[in-house]
């Protein structure tokens, strides 16, 4: 299983930016799904998930209104549409899977502990 995420770079505070996690090896629909983030000197923390087959997608209230979850199925790829970013989006985001059901996203450190695949991670830098 391989998760290859892109599509970090940097951004002014209000800019937009939209990632991609392709997987391969995995089929990532109808598995738990998510992307995290983990800021210098923070822990990993998750902004939006998909916790199951059937579950909505679920976004931390530091995101919700900004950031858009999807996946394209056929393509077997993760998106987040980042909008109006501010100065604490900062991190390196990274893509998960989980072959089991997670808890939700907002629930740390337990969704980071069940995710069983994760990505190499990708930079977001938004300052002006």
């Amino acid at each position: 299983v391989q998760l290859q995420a892109s599509g970090g770079g940097s951004a002014q505070p209000g800019d937009s930016l939209r990632l991609s996690c392709e997987a391969s090896g995995f089929t990532l629909d109808g598995s738990a799904v998510g992307w995290f983030r983990q800021a210098p000197e923070k822990k990993r923390e998750g902004v939006s998930c998909i916790s199951g087959r059937g579950v909505p997608i679920d976004y931390a209230d530091s995101v919700k209104g900004r950031f858009t979850f999807s996946i394209d199925s056929a393509k077997n790829t993760l998106y987040l549409q980042m909008d109006n970013l501010k100065p604490e989006d900062t991190a390196v985001y990274y893509c998960a899977t989980s072959r089991t059901p997670v808890p939700p996203c907002t629930k740390v450190p337990q969704v980071v502990d069940g995710m069983d695949y994760w990505g190499k991670g990708t930079l977001v830098t938004v300052s002006s």
